[in-house]
């Protein structure tokens, strides 16, 4: 088994004539939390979207957990979780029905379901429509789906949007708990200095392009 959970060498995207990814080359280890920086339009969410296989890359070559990016993009699927600032719920069903359609297309089992809702602060409101919810309300919903995932690679993308204070605690515990259970983690936000906290290494992006990776935290 490589130590490396993600690779990738001179990865460009492009979106019409604007190049959105350019040479991007980086090797994340197994195991680590990444803060991806960077500000507005510098790349942070189609990086995102290329490593979980929604979009292809124009040039260049990736892989996560040693599935390629073009050739293994359904083994990529069932190992990873991305949570975007779409939130993919149905909104005429409620919190533990969401989380039973994830379960039932993943084939994994509904047990877990009440203790997560409740591990997100939503236990008293599992059986109410999502369409009730507020945003920050929904993006807790998010979160317990990727739990009940147990992925082995997450991409949360601007995980703290939407939330209020208890909610960026719930952020830092739940991103804590996936590395125990030994899951790659990659963060894209603006919270830089919470989100360090957090984090092993840093990944700077700027018009597309790797400005730097770093380590900090306990790995520094």
């Amino acid at each position: 088994m490589s130590d490396l959970a993600i690779e990738a060498e001179n990865l460009a995207r492009r979106y019409g004539r604007r190049w959105a990814l350019a040479d991007v080359s980086i090797r994340i280890p197994a195991g680590s939390v990444t803060m991806v920086a960077g500000r507005n339009g510098s790349g942070k969410s189609t990086l995102f979207r290329v490593l979980s296989t929604v979009i292809r890359p124009d040039l260049g070559r990736g892989s996560v957990l040693g599935f390629d990016l073009k050739k293994h993009r359904e083994d990529i699927r069932r190992s990873l979780a991305l949570l975007s600032h779409s939130n993919y719920l149905y909104e005429s069903l409620t919190a533990r029905e969401n989380l039973e359609v994830v379960a039932d297309h993943l084939g994994i089992e509904r047990t877990p379901i009440p203790m997560l809702l409740e591990r997100v602060a939503l236990g008293s409101r599992a059986d109410d429509p999502v369409s009730t919810f507020s945003a920050g309300m929904r993006k807790r919903v998010s979160f317990a789906r990727v739990l009940l995932q147990e992925p082995r690679v997450v991409l949360l993308d601007e995980p703290y949007a939407q939330l209020d204070p208890p909610g960026f605690d719930l952020v830092d515990s739940v991103v804590r708990e996936l590395k125990m259970r030994g899951a790659t983690v990659l963060m894209a936000t603006h919270q830089l200095e919470r989100t360090a906290g957090v984090s092993d290494y840093a990944l700077t992006l700027e018009a597309g392009r790797v400005q730097s990776f770093t380590a900090i935290g306990a790995r520094a």
